[in-house]
């Protein structure tokens, strides 16, 4: 390992810590082909891997290997449940790891909750795997007509009228949807802004959302937006709630709603006028989003701040999942306030996350050389994990954003993690970084969310 973190010395990058176990299996003469899918409605993405046979002595490695990236599987692509073939050891371990009083007893949950039924880990003999089946939506780039285009934040909601392209209203409103139990006053705020972008066209020919949260079929199943809704309360109407909201509006309507990161990467991709772009968000947490090589979504969830990033067992724990080395931990505001803590900064007494950040970036305006190395590490990390996410996405263009990302700090972080391509994974060296420009801002998220549905 060429790059070491200044302050995180014993990071062990997924990328490396994966490459050297499939070169011991390599070396090893008895190896197994492990094959585990995770099942989503009707479509199965597999990942396969040599692995030492069960029961010669290298079970726990194998387990190790597996787990890690049964984990991505899930929190990159979603699954209702992971099939497991050619190592029964495995399928049980995982078994016993995603049990509801399971290590993994978190991801159980959410995937149970995301799929509305209850996740499963089953054996399954080569021969009896279903066959590989993905689904890619084209979805976006739609500007015809008169459209709708509305951004549910946390904090505020903005929505635009756009005609052919051209935004001829856009509005933002304060609103504090992750402290209301109640879901009218959800819905009264999204009807509200459908309303009020409608008033300014003559018609409306699509809605496009882009949402926090996880999205099947236009559905927010999981999402920070409605953590206070009870949702036995209001059962069904609160997956249906933008659904519901577009018949309010008008019969017939049509209405796409995404996941905001997969939104944001849209916006990357119609500003540059290219695919197979990923877009991560640098905030409070890490968020992200992929078009595809055919300009469209694949429906994963790219839930990325849970994915493994570092395989090192006594990485930093994060507080929700209660596991170690995800995402969230890397590139969001905590990497900045876990290597500001490493590096000794005193941070003010009683300051918040934000303000936390906030007190870097000060530093890092003054080219102060301890925030520099702090950044420095975050493009260390990043560096490393690319080649990583590339397991799983096609990548030729990196759209960052995020709070984490803007001013000087930025421009470390992506200068060190192109400096990691070029010294360590050549082969990846052609993925372009960027970060919003004017163009990718005219494009904005409420536009690209108005872009969704298709034209009638």
């Amino acid at each position: 390992m060429k790059y070491i973190p200044h302050f995180e010395p014993e990071f062990l990058p997924m990328e490396l810590f994966l490459r050297g176990y499939e070169e011991e299996v390599a070396a090893c003469k008895d190896k197994t082909k492990v094959i585990l899918v995770a099942v989503r409605g009707k479509e199965n993405h597999r990942y396969e891997f040599f692995a030492f046979p069960d029961g010669c002595g290298k079970d726990e490695e194998n387990f190790r290997v597996a787990e890690r990236m049964a984990k991505a599987l899930l929190w990159v692509i979603g699954g209702a449940k992971i099939l497991v073939s050619g190592s029964k050891e495995i399928a049980k371990r995982l078994k016993e790891a995603y049990a509801k009083d399971g290590i993994r007893a978190f991801d159980e949950d959410f995937m149970s909750t995301v799929y509305r039924a209850p996740f499963e880990v089953e054996y399954v003999e080569i021969d009896q795997l279903p066959p590989v089946k993905k689904a890619s939506m084209k979805i976006g780039g739609n500007l015809k007509g008169c459209r709708i285009g509305f951004d549910a934040g946390g904090s505020d909601r903005k929505v635009s009228a756009v005609v052919d392209g051209e935004v001829v209203y856009e509005e933002e409103v304060v609103w504090s949807p992750k402290l209301h139990e109640d879901l009218e006053y959800h819905f009264d705020g999204i009807l509200s802004a459908f309303k009020s972008a409608a008033s300014h066209m003559e018609r409306v020919d699509g809605i496009g959302v882009s949402t926090a949260g996880v999205v099947i079929e236009d559905r927010p199943m999981v999402s920070s937006l409605f953590l206070k809704v009870d949702k036995k309360k209001y059962g069904q109407a609160v997956f249906d709630i933008y659904l519901d909201a577009a018949k309010a509006l008008g019969k017939d309507i049509p209405i796409s709603v995404a996941n905001d990161g997969d939104v944001t990467a849209l916006a990357g991709a119609m500003s540059l006028k290219q695919n197979k772009v990923l877009g991560i968000a640098m905030g409070t947490s890490e968020a992200g989003g992929y078009i595809n090589a055919e300009g469209g979504l694949n429906g994963w969830i790219s839930e990325l701040a849970f994915a493994p990033v570092d395989a090192n067992p006594g990485a930093m724990e994060d507080e929700w999942s209660r596991d170690r080395g995800v995402g969230c931990k890397y590139f969001s505001q905590d990497a900045v306030i876990k290597l500001g803590n490493r590096a000794g900064i005193a941070f003010p007494e009683g300051s918040s996350p934000a303000e936390k950040l906030s007190f870097v970036q000060a530093l890092m305006e003054k080219d102060d050389p301890i925030a520099a190395k702090i950044y420095s590490d975050i493009g260390i990390y990043l560096g490393y994990t690319i080649p990583f996410y590339s397991r799983f996405y096609e990548i030729d263009h990196l759209l960052l954003l995020g709070r984490v990302m803007s001013g000087k700090g930025g421009d470390i972080i992506m200068a060190k993690a192109k400096e990691v391509l070029e010294g360590e994974f050549p082969e990846f060296a052609h993925v372009h970084m960027f970060t919003p420009d004017e163009k990718l801002r005219r494009v904005g998220q409420a536009i690209a969310a108005a872009s969704l549905p298709a034209e009638r």
